[in-house]
């Protein structure tokens, strides 16, 4: 009897701690909200499985779309741990308002004009865009796309704007000018080289100077009100990491 009472109480020890053990993992568990910018889907779905090997706990949610809209959105409340943004211009409003708690910037991209890889039109260079056989450009809308921002101030640059501002298609992110670009809704966009080495469907016309543009670069900010402080200190430091960097080259991002 007495050995009856021993193994039903360790027993029960097992039992409490297979229980505890198990609440402690689900307590452990952290969902990271992560606001990018929707030119680094891709390099950012690779990045995530990469990171989760050595993290399993952490599960990571994506906000992708246009860095203005992403901004506001954290301006206004929205609950995010990190943000990757696409235009320095629109990342220096969280900081100034005190928002951002640690930030780097270290990964850059160029900005190129495309056109669809079976179509017939025959484009050179951005003064063939004046062509009467180009009759719609899309550009991402440029008071909230940093890529559309960056086309726009080539084209001013370049004397080219008044001239085609008829013929622009505002899009909402790099994104879907790509996707207009593929579909053969336009003739010709705007888009980062990322977004076009990765699609078979679109060939890349010409790489535009970055003397006529604001250099693009991205930064990336951990916000000062993030529930998940040592989570997301460690994916932003993935992010840098030399197992980081080899992805983010592979993406055709440079340094």
């Amino acid at each position: 009897m007495k050995k009856l009472v021993i193994l039903i109480t360790i027993g029960l020890i097992f039992i409490i701690g297979g229980c505890a053990y198990s609440s402690s993992e689900k307590e452990d568990s952290v969902v990271l909200t992560v606001s990018s910018a929707s030119s680094l889907q891709n390099v950012l779905e690779e990045m995530t499985v990469e990171f989760k090997k050595k993290h399993s706990y952490i599960d990571i949610q994506y906000n992708f779309g246009a860095s203005g809209s992403l901004v506001k959105q954290i301006e206004q409340g929205a609950p995010v741990d990190l943000i990757i943004s696409a235009s320095r211009e629109k990342f220096n409003v969280l900081e100034t308002k005190d928002l951002i708690q640690e930030s780097t910037t270290f990964i850059k991209n160029e900005l190129v004009l495309i056109t669809a890889r079976k179509g017939d039109l025959q484009i050179k260079n951005l003064n063939d865009l004046s062509s009467n056989n180009v009759e719609k450009i899309s550009i991402g809308t440029p008071s909230v796309v940093p890529a559309g921002s960056y086309a726009k101030q080539s084209l001013e640059f370049l004397d080219l704007w008044s001239e085609l501002d008829n013929k622009i298609v505002y899009a909402k992110d790099v994104r879907q000018v790509l996707t207009y670009v593929e579909t053969g809704n336009v003739q010709a966009g705007f888009v980062y080289k990322t977004d076009a080495v990765n699609s078979e469907k679109v060939q890349i016309i010409t790489t535009i100077k970055d003397k006529t543009h604001d250099s693009i670069t991205y930064p990336i900010g951990v916000l000062r009100n993030t529930d998940s402080q040592t989570a997301a200190k460690q994916f932003y430091e993935f992010l840098q990491s030399e197992e980081g960097k080899d992805i983010w080259i592979k993406y055709g991002f440079a340094f």
